[in-house]
């Protein structure tokens, strides 16, 4: 296939790649967003399989069709609640996939300098590393050393994250004597290897870094809490880009360096905007939790007084103004169809229905706004927390479904809260307030929250489903 012809097909793959990006940013244009995801996608496949850099066919197809057959068992499988241990996931594999290759690359390397035949006898990648200078060799040296780096960092992270996410490994803070000495260490450590790599000292160096470097990313991520998870993802998002650039220069594709630049620049944006959200240190998050103080809670007086669904359909009936804050428990619940009836009804009703949503909400930016999506929420009644804060003073009635830190009143009321100083819904002002909760549990991130001990609210214990369920008969 022509050169021209390929080119040609990365520059509108990249294209559509971009138009994707900046269409997911609003609600409307998602769903013509990830279709823009799709095409450039399929079309770097195509371009990459055929544009007579591949070879192996035979191996390659099987793998292709066996790939997109799990991809598409996941996709039917995976509930929403599950996405954000997806993500984390699917980050472990590019950060696999970088090690691989970058090892890979010094494999070929080898190989060619070992090689004493003709330049024609040689093909694909290894005939273009055989017809590299020795500059140009150097320089190949540095981008297998930052790809396999930055990869197995991206994978050992990940897989901690994902763990962390799907409740397999414990949310709380784990680091090794030495904390973050050991990170140094190893990372002192890796950076000799690579001036020994650099000077021929042989593959050996690559594995022991990439294993150095493996550590890092596992002691990384123990060391970040549950509550940090959500920035962690997003992190790892912008790792795994930065892994695939690194690795495009290895393999002089344009394409993989420009989507790796898109994905890592993104991933490191997103990361930064959630941490301000949350008011954490966006360096202190990547190196995890470096610097932070250990805090101890104040201490909670009072009871959590409960409800049942005559009393919350008493309030709502009598309600003018509502805001319904969503949050991880209404995804476990699989709730989000029931909040959209229950919606519904009350709009019929001539009452002002809004969602309150917070930037961290569900794990995993957007999850929530996904959710109410599928659940066919009105767009304009969704409104991020900057844009609702100021009106839940007039509020008469507030939904809390499945939440707690992000409605937690001690982030500007206690200084030795572990969240002081988060941006949270400032729910407790409105004039009642119900909180949809399984039980009397502090949550995922384990942190008390006394909005549940407040005059003003009252607790409506159960599945958040089975609860809304019992609700939408009584609202008349």
């Amino acid at each position: 296939m022509e050169y021209g012809l390929v080119s040609a097909a990365y520059i509108s793959a990249s294209v559509l790649f971009i138009l994707s990006l900046g269409g997911l940013s609003n609600q409307e244009k998602a769903k013509r967003a990830v279709w823009f995801g799709i095409a450039g996608m399929g079309l770097s496949v195509f371009f990459t399989v055929f544009g007579g850099s591949s070879g192996n066919f035979w191996l390659l197809f099987p793998m292709i069709l066996i790939g997109s057959a799990i991809g598409y068992y996941v996709a039917q499988k995976v509930e929403m609640t599950e996405m954000p241990q997806l993500v984390a996931a699917l980050h472990s594999f590019v950060g696999l996939a970088a090690v691989f290759i970058g090892i890979n690359a010094q494999l070929e390397l080898s190989f060619v300098q070992d090689f004493n035949g003709s330049l024609d006898e040689l093909s694909g990648f290894t005939k273009k590393i055989a017809s590299k200078n020795s500059a140009e060799i150097s320089i190949m040296a540095v981008e297998i050393f930052l790809g396999v780096f930055i990869g197995a960092v991206t994978f050992t992270g990940s897989v901690v994250a994902f763990g962390k996410l799907s409740g397999k490994i414990d949310g709380k803070v784990f680091k090794l004597p030495g904390g973050h000495g050991l990170n140094l260490a190893a990372l002192v450590i890796s950076l000799l290897l690579g001036l020994l790599y650099f000077n021929g000292s042989g593959i050996w160096t690559i594995i022991l870094m990439s294993i150095l470097a493996g550590f890092i990313g596992w002691h990384l991520i123990m060391g970040i809490g549950g509550a940090d998870m959500p920035v962690v993802v997003s992190m790892l998002n912008s790792y795994s880009g930065w892994a695939a650039a690194a690795i495009g220069f290895t393999l002089g594709n344009d394409l993989l360096i420009v989507t790796g630049a898109l994905v890592g620049s993104s991933g490191a944006i997103l990361s930064y905007i959630m941490c301000k959200a949350m008011n954490r240190h966006f360096i202190s998050v990547i190196l995890g939790g470096f610097g932070s103080q250990v805090q101890t809670e104040t201490e909670i007086e009072g009871e959590q007084v409960s409800i049942d669904a005559d009393g919350v359909a008493s309030l709502l009936n009598d309600a003018d103004q509502v805001i319904i804050v969503p949050g991880y428990g209404m995804a476990v619940a699989q709730a989000q169809q029931t909040v959209s009836e229950l919606t519904r009804r009350l709009r019929a009703k001539s009452k002002k229905v809004r969602f309150g949503i917070h930037p961290v909400a569900g794990r995993l930016p957007g999850h929530m706004n996904v959710l109410l999506a599928e659940a066919k929420v009105p767009y304009d009644i969704v409104l991020e927390m900057d844009e609702i804060n100021d009106d839940f003073p007039n509020t008469d009635v507030v939904i809390v479904i499945g939440s707690n830190d992000i409605v937690n009143p001690a982030a500007q009321d206690d200084p030795n809260s572990p969240i002081a100083g988060m941006p949270v819904l400032e729910v407790w002002k409105s004039k009642n307030v119900i909180v949809s909760k399984r039980g009397q549990g502090t949550g995922y991130s384990g942190i008390q929250n006394p909005l549940f001990f407040k005059e003003n609210t009252r607790m409506f214990y159960g599945d958040a489903k089975q609860s809304l369920d019992s609700l939408l008969s009584k609202i008349d």
